[in-house]
Formats: structure tokens, C-alpha cells, sequence
């Protein structure tokens, strides 16, 4: 269990051996760690060195030794916050250059095909990638959506999804399956831009669809897949349908 929360931490293997036999040891030599590690002494001065960078070991002089100490176990909460804010200068940075470039990669994108275009999306991280997409509708969004299997899909996404989607003032209207989480989530329907409507009581389904803009997004929760078809006349025949049953239903 430490040595993953290490790894999730991009301690290298190395890094997670030293650190551990110093925790064991306490304070220790060069040499000391090396044996108990089994690391080649050269490889621990380079991996002491790397945690001294973070703040979790540190080193000191008794007559003509060295000797190296692992710092309270608490430095690391220290060391994740300081990640952290590293992390989001970087993003923000990042995000920064990237509006900077777009009038330049809007003007090389292709815009001469009249074909649909279909984007693949795959695991979480790619679901995550095709919702934010909804949040450049135009004119709002019409949708089939499940609550109960969207949140069993991304639990930690939508929450955040749900804020993001109001702060940019898009509307969405949805048909939901009436289950315990699709009618608890159609309380907030105020707060966050929604009309729900339900499908008789039984009647269910997993996947979800959402039509906006030119665009058709399919994302199925089981397979942890999704796809955006931009095509106006896809999207308009969706629209049509979604109409039609939106009409049949009640509040």
C-alpha cells in the first residue's frame, strides 16, 4: 500500500526503497543505506540528493560522517501541496498559451468537408475529455441521460460538471429514467439550468445522449466509450425525435 501511494506520488522504485530504509533506519550513512536498500552506493547519493529536493530527508554532520535522516512523515502532505501548486502555475500557464494559439490552429483545421466528423473517446479520462465539449453549446442542450449509471461512471465528475455547465449559462433539457438518483438530481433542476422530464416508471436505459450545436454525443457508461458526431443533419433528426417524446411526457 505505501510503495503505490509512492508511485502515484512519481517516486521512481528507487526513490521508494530509499525512502522507506530511511524511515526503518531513522538516520543512517551513505554506506548503511545502500546495504539494507541493495542499491548501489553512487545510486543512493543520487536518490538522497533527489530527496532532499522534496523536503522529506535531511543530512548532517557527526565529526567526519555524514549521515542522512527521514524527516517527519507529515513533509509529505508538505511536499503534495507544494505539487499542487506547482502544478496548477504550470496548467494555468499552459491554458494561457494554448488561447493564444487557437486563432492560429482554428485557421489550419480543415473546414472545406461538408463530411460528418466522428471523435473517439476511451476510460474516463476520454469521457471526461467528450463532457467538456457540452460546455461550448450554443442555444443549450436536449439529452437522455441516466443519473444513477453517469455518476457509477465518473463519480467525482459531475458535481463539478453540474456548476461549470450553470456558471456558463447552458441550459439543458432532459429525459431521465424515474430512479432514486435521477429524481434526487431533478431537485436542483433550478439551480443548475435544467427541465427534467421522466420516462414511465420501469421503463430504463444506460447510455446517454446529448445533442448540441451540430454536435451528437453517445457515451456508454458500460463500456466507458464515447463518441461526438458533428453533423448538423444527424443532430437536427435527433433534435426532431427528442422533441417528439419530450411532448408525450410529463413533469
Amino acid at each position: 500500500m505505501l510503495k503505490n501511494i509512492l508511485k502515484d506520488l512519481n517516486f521512481s522504485e528507487k526513490e521508494t526503497a530509499v525512502y522507506l530504509t530511511l524511515l526503518e533506519l531513522g538516520s543512517a550513512k551513505a554506506g548503511d543505506i545502500s546495504k539494507k536498500a541493495d542499491i548501489t552506493r553512487t545510486t543512493v547519493y543520487d536518490i538522497l540528493t533527489s530527496l532532499l529536493k522534496k523536503g522529506l530527508v535531511n543530512k548532517y554532520k557527526k565529526g567526519s560522517q555524514t549521515f542522512f535522516g527521514a524527516l517527519d512523515p507529515n513533509r509529505l502532505l508538505t511536499y503534495i501541496d507544494r505539487e499542487i501548486e506547482q502544478n496548477t502555475v504550470k496548467l494555468t500557464k499552459q491554458k494561457q498559451e494554448v488561447k493564444e494559439l487557437l486563432p492560429e490552429l482554428v485557421s489550419l483545421q480543415n473546414k472545406a468537408s461538408a463530411k460528418p466528423k466522428v471523435q473517439f473517446y476511451e476510460g474516463k479520462t476520454g469521457m471526461r475529455e467528450a463532457y467538456e465539449d457540452t460546455l461550448t453549446a450554443k442555444g443549450g442542450i436536449v439529452a437522455y441521460a441516466n443519473v444513477e449509471t453517469m455518476h457509477e461512471g465518473l463519480p467525482n465528475f459531475f458535481p463539478t460538471y453540474y456548476k461549470r455547465r450553470s456558471k456558463e449559462k447552458v441550459f439543458i433539457k432532459a429525459i431521465l429514467p424515474k430512479n432514486k438518483a435521477s429524481i434526487a438530481r431533478s431537485t436542483n433542476d433550478q439551480i443548475e439550468l435544467r427541465d427534467t422530464r421522466f420516462l414511465p416508471e420501469g421503463e430504463t436505459f444506460s447510455p446517454e445522449v446529448n445533442i448540441y450545436n451540430d454536435k451528437v454525443l453517445i457515451a456508454s457508461w458500460k463500456e466507458k466509450m464515447a463518441l461526438i458526431i458533428e453533423s448538423k443533419e444527424l443532430a437536427d433528426l435527433h433534435r426532431t425525435i427528442f422533441d417528439q417524446l419530450w411532448n408525450k411526457l410529463d413533469r
